[in-house]
This record gives structure tokens, sequence and C-alpha cells, in this order.
């Protein structure tokens, strides 16, 4: 049997090599060693040559072909004479750039048309479309609505939110200003920086895509700014072809609330508009060519599409899809048609990489079967050794569960199988004693029921056939017999509200020397009768009177069956007595737990070691030879167990055989958990 490593709530900790944990350890220690040393031989044989060619190959090189692209269709009303900028794109990213029509039809390709260049594949890269900017794509084919993406390149980003206008800030078309107002308005700005340089504050101009300039402020005080009274003025004011773009797409906009049912607006140049309350700004979609004429570094305008902010109406929802779409329909003209781009190796893969040779190729199946086959080898060994026990107590307690006698499996090691199956064993042990008592309890209760009902049956058949008179003596036998039938109904009954969880509970403030008192006084009766002293041990003035919160009924009924279980076990001329005492012990987290301690100790038989485990057991006798008149059902103990640990506390025994027992009940100061008490 497997000794036990529980002692007062302690476990003893297997050592790791004996342990279940630490042989899957050295099995998965194996195969990760085996796997890695197999992928560090490949990895030298057959990607040396691969890391080279792939060096300088990477996302951003993608997404910066991707980004010119898209900077040339937005400039570019055709694709026209892209051939020149394809071609240099391939050979800055030694890679094979394609940009076809929506139907395939080849735009320019930078492998040329002689000889025959390999065919593209199934799906594109990504799509070029400056009013609907996506991102380069690895597999799928990509679609106008996909999710947010980002493309970035130094200098310029392009930045997709889903929900929001995507129209590429580069793409201007009629708010692009011609050289005439682009000179003015940088004479403007000019002037701005020489009088903000005046006043000691440093700033440079910086020109958009549209060649509106603004002016960039060093640092961050705004109203340092404000206080140079150095006037922006006229770079906030729309020029003559601003004014006539806006117009435009003023006009496109409110047709397309009229189609709505909604009510015509005026944008400002910021795109913000005014629904008869204050300005609404459209910062779901880029300005097309207004930048504040004064930014701080710190919170730069940015070029990419700003990020959309949810609006407080569903007006202002559609006006701003109005002017998504309005935007849309005034640049397509102005800027290039949608396009498919092939990104690829020079050779013809959809995806620049390298291939395996069949010598290699052979290597890498060779040694992954071969890592696969020791995988499987190992796991299969450590499976068999790990099921077969289990199997075994899979069998046990099957044969439990059809009703044979329980059976003991064989513990092999110490490790937590083996744990397991001692658990296993205590637990068939634990049945087949639950069994038995279950056994012995019907029997008792069917016993100690029959006692009483035919007493009062046999003095009620006597007066019915004139045997017996029924004078007061008469019914005071029945009297006697109808309460001892009660006494053990209210024992099960109050049994079964304890293993319910029903016990009611009704704490308060109780003295410890007065309840013994009262307990004495009770039995005080039934030990004369017994010829045995009971006395309460009151503490001295040294030692103070404990106090407790606890149900005093309750608590007396516990104390009240230990006193009456130990006059009935103590010879005539024996003593009982009573005491209690406060006591500290260390607790588990370091602090100190303080208790109160009943004891109740007699001069009576005593029990066997063996038997002491079994005393508080409902239905247990250890004389199996008394009745209820000679030695109880056994149920007062039992109830006393119940009782302290609603309590939120424990019970305890120790007796020696030919000198008497000792019962302590442990009891916390505070009383039991809310939870138990009655609402």
């Amino acid at each position: 049997m497997l000794r036990r490593a529980e002692r007062g709530g302690q476990r003893l900790r297997l050592p790791l090599r004996k342990s279940l944990l630490g042989r899957l350890l050295a099995v998965s220690a194996l195969v990760a060693a085996c796997s890695v040393a197999a992928t560090a031989w490949l990895a030298v044989q057959t990607t040396s040559g691969a890391i080279e060619q792939e060096q300088g190959r990477n996302l951003a090189a993608d997404t910066r072909v991707l980004d010119a692209l898209l900077a040339y269709a937005a400039e570019h009303p055709t694709w026209d004479g892209v051939g020149a900028t394809v071609n240099e794109l391939a050979d800055t990213s030694d890679r094979r750039i394609t940009l076809t029509t929506q139907n395939r039809d080849v735009l320019a390709d930078s492998a040329g048309s002689s000889p025959q260049p390999p065919a593209l594949p199934p799906q594109a890269s990504a799509v070029v479309d400056p009013l609907s900017v996506t991102a380069v794509s690895s597999g799928s084919e990509p679609e106008s609505g996909s999710g947010p993406v980002t493309v970035a390149e130094t200098g310029t980003a392009v930045e997709q939110r889903s929900g929001g206008d995507r129209v590429d800030p580069r793409a201007v078309g009629p708010f692009r200003l011609p050289q005439t107002e682009r000179t003015s308005l940088r004479r403007t700005a000019d002037e701005a920086v020489r009088c903000l340089s005046r006043s000691g504050i440093a700033s440079d101009v910086v020109e958009g895509p549209s060649g509106r300039p603004r002016i960039q402020v060093v640092g961050n005080d705004p109203d340092r700014v404000r206080g140079s009274r150095c006037s922006t003025d006229a770079l906030d004011s729309p020029t003559e072809t601003e004014t006539k773009a806006l117009t435009a797409l003023n006009e496109l906009v409110n047709a397309c609330l009229d189609r709505q049912g909604r009510e015509a607006v005026r944008l400002d140049l910021d795109l913000s508009w005014n629904t008869g309350a204050e300005p609404v700004a459209a910062s779901a979609v880029p300005e097309p060519s207004s930048e504040p004429s004064i930014s701080m570094p710190q919170e730069p305008r940015p070029t990419a599409l700003p990020t959309p902010t949810p609006f407080d109406s569903e007006i202002d929802r559609d006006i701003a899809s109005c002017v998504g779409i309005a935007r849309q329909e005034q640049l397509s003209s102005y800027v290039a048609s949608p396009a498919l781009l092939f990104i690829g190796d020079p050779g013809g893969g959809a995806v620049p990489g390298f291939d395996l040779s069949p010598g290699n190729t052979a290597k890498i199946i060779g040694v992954a079967a071969l890592v696969l086959a020791l995988t499987v080898g190992a796991s299969i060994l450590a499976g068999v050794r790990l099921v077969r026990p289990l199997h075994a107590l899979t069998g046990a307690a099957q044969r439990m569960r059809d009703g044979e006698d329980p059976s003991h499996v064989v513990v092999a090691a110490d490790n937590e199988i083996g744990r397991l199956a001692a658990a296993f064993n205590d637990m068939s042990a634990h049945r087949a004693r639950l069994e038995e008592q279950r056994k012995v309890m019907v029997s008792d209760v069917a016993h100690e029921l029959r006692t009483p009902l035919s007493n009062i049956r046999g003095w009620l058949e006597g007066a019915q056939d004139g045997i017996a008179d029924t004078d007061a003596q008469f019914v005071s036998s029945l009297l006697e017999e109808a309460l001892q039938l009660q006494h053990i109904i209210d024992d099960l009954q109050d049994l079964s509200a304890a293993d319910a969880g029903a016990l009611r509970l009704h704490p308060e403030p109780v003295r410890i020397d007065e309840l013994l008192a009262h307990v004495v006084a009770a039995h005080q009766a039934q030990a004369d009768a017994a010829g045995v002293a009971l006395t309460a041990a009151v503490p001295d003035g040294h030692d103070p009177v404990p106090e407790l919160t606890a149900d005093p009924v309750r608590l007396r009924q516990a104390i009240g069956n230990l006193v009456s279980n130990a006059v009935r076990h103590t010879p005539e001329g024996g003593r009982v007595t009573l005491r209690a005492y406060a006591t500290q012990a260390g607790g588990a987290s370091g602090g100190v737990d303080e208790a109160v301690v009943v004891e109740v100790a007699d001069t009576g038989s005593g029990m066997a070691p063996e038997d002491l485990p079994y005393v508080f057991d409902r239905f247990w006798r250890a004389e199996k030879s008394r009745s209820r008149r000679t030695g109880g059902s056994g149920l007062g103990l039992a109830i006393v167990r119940k009782l302290v640990e609603a309590h939120g506390g424990t019970t305890a025994v120790a007796s020696t055989v030919g000198e008497g027992s000792v019962f302590s009940l442990r009891l916390p100061p505070a009383g039991p958990d809310p939870m138990n008490t009655a609402a």
C-alpha cells in the first residue's frame, strides 16, 4: 500500500524524476531535440543561397511600389507613359512589376514583350485606384470594400480606415493651384514666416499636394504664435481656382442630398458644413486642398486620410456620405482608372522565393519521416505505460458500478498514477464502509422506531382487551414511549437539515460559563440517578471568561448530547467535568487563530484507539449490543459534529480504555459564517 503523504493538510511533493510530468517532459525534450537538430541541418543545407537572394526583399519594397503607382495615378488622368515608372520601380526593387486593366489587358510590364513573358498569376497583388486605396496583398485579390490596411513610404503616407474616405490625398483634381496662385500664396507665406522670425518664432513654409503653402512652426507654443500679431488671413482664404472647384463639389453634394430627400448644405474649404447649428467638420473625408495656415510640429496636418469620427445625427452621416461620393465623382476625370498590380519574382513566380532541388526535397521528406517515426514511437511507449494503470482503474470503477464487491487496484509506483490508484483504493474502502453503515443505519432506524411503536401498540391492545387499566400510569407510559419516538424523529430531522445545509442558526453573544451552568443543571437529575458527579469548572480570577458568539440553543444541544453520552458511559461513583477556555494557535497565513475550546471529560470506560475515527459517525456504537435504552441509537454524537461544523468549528476526542474520554469542541469567537445563519 502506498504510504500516506497527507498529514495535517500537508502533502509531500514528488521528485520531478519520479513524476509523470517529469517523464513527459523528458519525452518532449527528446522529440524537440531531434526536431531542432533536423531543422538546423536542413536550414544549413537548403536555405543558405536562398537567404542571399531574398536579402532586401520585404513587404516595405512592395509597398513602395504600390505607393509610387498610386501617386502616378493621382496626378495623371490616364496610364499613358507609366511604363518608364514601372521599369524604374522594377530595377530598384528587383521585382517583376505588371500593371493591367481590370480586364487584364497589359498596361505596362517590366518583363517586356519579347521573349514571351511568363503568364500572370490568377490573383493580383493589389488594386491601384487613387479613389479607393488598398494595400499589397500576399494571397487574395483585394476588393474595394476590404478591411483596414496601411501603405507607407518615407515622406508620403496613405492610410485607409474602415468606414472612411479612401481617396488618396495626392488626388486633388480641380483643386490644384495654377502657378500664379501658388506664387501669390507663397509670397504671403514667406512674409508671414519673416514676421514670425522677427518675433523670435522659428517657422518654415511647407507646400501641400495642391500647391497651397502652409507655415510649419518649430516648437509647440500656440499662445506665443497668436501673440505675435502676424496676419495669416490671406492664407486661409480660398483662391479663385479653389472657389470654382468647391462650388462644383458643393453642387454634386447637394444633388446627392436631394436624391435622399435632404436639404442642401454649403461646404467650406475644409469640407465642413452648416446644417443650422454649429458647423460640422467632415472628418471622415480628407480636405482636398486647404491646410491650416499655421501648424505645430507635434500635431501636424497629416497627408493621410484623417481618422473617421462618429457623427451626432443621421443627417450628418448622410451628408458625409454624399461628400465622399461627390469627391470621387469630381476626381474621376482627373485620375487614372483602376488597374490591377502584379508583383512577382523576375523568373515568373507569383511570390518571390526559391525552389528546392529534387535532392533537397528528398532530404526534407526523409528527415521529416524519421522525426515523425521517432515522435510516434516515443508517444506510443509513453502512452501505453500511462494508459495501462488507467485501464485498471476504469475496470475497477465499472465493477463497482455493476454492484460487485470493491476490488483493490495494484499501486505500481509512487507517482501521480500511483497516488491516484491509492486514492481510488481509499475511496473504494470508504464506499464499502459507507454501504455497510447504510445497511446498519436502516436496520437501526427500523429497530429504534419499532421498539416504542411496539410498546404503544401493546399498551393499547391491553387496554382494548381490558387487561390494562387506563389510569394515570397508563397514560404516562404511553406519553414516555411517544416522547421516545419523537426524540428519534427529531434527531433524524436535525441530521437531515444539517446534511442539506438548511440548519438555521441564530447567533448572539454568549457567556460560556453561564451556558455550561445551564447544561449541568439540565442533566443533574440524570447524573444523580446514575451516581455520577457532574460539575462545571469555572475559570478563576486569573483566567478571563471566554467570550463567544453562537446560537445558544444549538450550542446547549451539542454540549448536552456530550454530557448525556458521558453520564451514560461513566460507572457509578465516576465524574463528568465541563470546562471552557480560550486558546491561540498559529494560522496558515502566519497570523494567530483564536478559538474557544469546550471540553467534556469523564472517567468512564473509554474507547479503543481503532474506534476513535468512527465516534462521530451516525448510528455507530462501540458496543453493538447496546440499544437506545442502554447505549443510545448513535445519533447524538453525529448531531454534535454537524452543529459544531455549522458554527465554523471542529470536534475532537481523546480516550484511554479504562480511564475515560475527553470530547473537545473548538469554536471561533466571531461565530458562524453568516451564510449558515437564519435570515
